[in-house]
């Protein structure tokens, strides 16, 4: 899972990759699928309009949003304001930038420790997605400390231990089946003794649908709560952009649990299903926090709403 710590002084090469080319399975799905639909001055009418909701939903973009979208497109088309098909091309570009939300980037820059929650189900990268974010806060000139939250499993804890020797950042964990709102809450006043500025928490993989592990992140964050009503400044979801629709079922249920303030989605270059940002966007109003390209140290990159659409719609 750490196979990045191995290729640090191997990404010159890799720096040089555009978000385009990063996305290039997303963008065949979507950006040339609606270029392919749409540019050629085509009359706006039904069929065309049915082949665009198709184009959509199977770009993951989910029931929901599309009929929103397709509603603003029939209003606009109906008062003669989309003309053809070369104008609707560029007026879905703006809807769908429109559908994400801008101002997106954690403000870390607090007179305390900032405290980040992560969490999302098995294998969707939390771990790896923690240590590529500490490196970067690191790299920022941020001290960091990582708390082994996942007391299910010997092997995350080793994975953030392992990681921590390699970048001198101090990790605090306990022995596998350990109360995890315990460990964190440790954690939490050893960031808070040391000046520590960010403290991010790994937790359990859990499904959305297992309820009393759910209850588990519901009682970590009322212990750090209870020691500072601002704690934890930031629950993150990580979802694997792979899981197309299935993501937005699990950010929905992951908010209704425990009310999320961001969302990370990674393995992004690896999957067609690029369009449930929008859908995830639009359903759950939340800001999209990070966006994994690639295995490399340097692929999980703060996300930029207009350099996604127009990495997108690029030819």
């Amino acid at each position: 899972m750490f196979n990045f710590l191995k290729k640090d002084k191997s990404q010159t090469k890799e720096k040089s990759v555009s978000l385009k080319e990063r996305l290039v399975k997303s963008r065949q799905k979507l950006g040339s699928g609606l270029s392919a639909l749409l540019l050629g001055k085509k009359e706006i009418n039904d069929g065309l309009l049915d082949e665009l909701e198709t184009l959509l939903i199977t770009a993951d973009i989910g029931i929901n949003t599309t009929d929103k979208v397709l509603e603003s497109v029939r209003k606009n088309a109906s008062r003669k304001i989309l003309k053809d098909s070369n104008n609707l091309y560029q007026f879905l570009k703006d809807e769908l930038s429109k559908l994400l939300i801008e101002d997106n980037q954690l403000d870390t820059d607090i007179k305390e420790t900032f405290v980040i929650l992560v969490v999302g189900i098995n294998g969707a990268g939390k771990t790896t997605t923690i240590g590529k974010l500490a490196k970067s806060f690191q790299n920022q000139g941020k001290s960091v400390m990582l708390a082994a939250g996942d007391t299910f499993r010997a092997a995350a804890v080793e994975q953030l231990k392992v990681w921590g020797e390699r970048n001198k950042i101090p990790v605090v964990a306990q022995a596998t089946g350990a109360d995890a709102a315990s460990v964190i809450y440790d954690a939490y006043e050893s960031a808070k003794a040391k000046n520590i500025d960010i403290l991010i928490a790994d937790t359990a993989g859990r499904l959305h649908t297992q309820g009393n592990l759910m209850q588990e992140l519901e009682k970590i964050k009322r212990v750090l709560k209870k020691h500072n009503e601002n704690a934890p400044h930031e629950t993150m979801l990580v979802i694997d952009g792979g899981s197309g629709q299935n993501a937005v079922n699990q950010a929905i249920e992951f908010n209704k649990a425990i009310k999320l303030s961001g969302i990370s989605i990674t393995k992004l270059d690896g999957t067609a299903k690029g369009g449930v940002l929008f859908a995830i966007s639009d359903e759950l109003n939340l800001p999209i926090r990070y966006i994994g390209v690639g295995e490399g140290i340097d692929d999980l990159k703060p996300f930029n709403a207009n350099e996604f659409v127009d990495a997108l719609f690029s030819e």
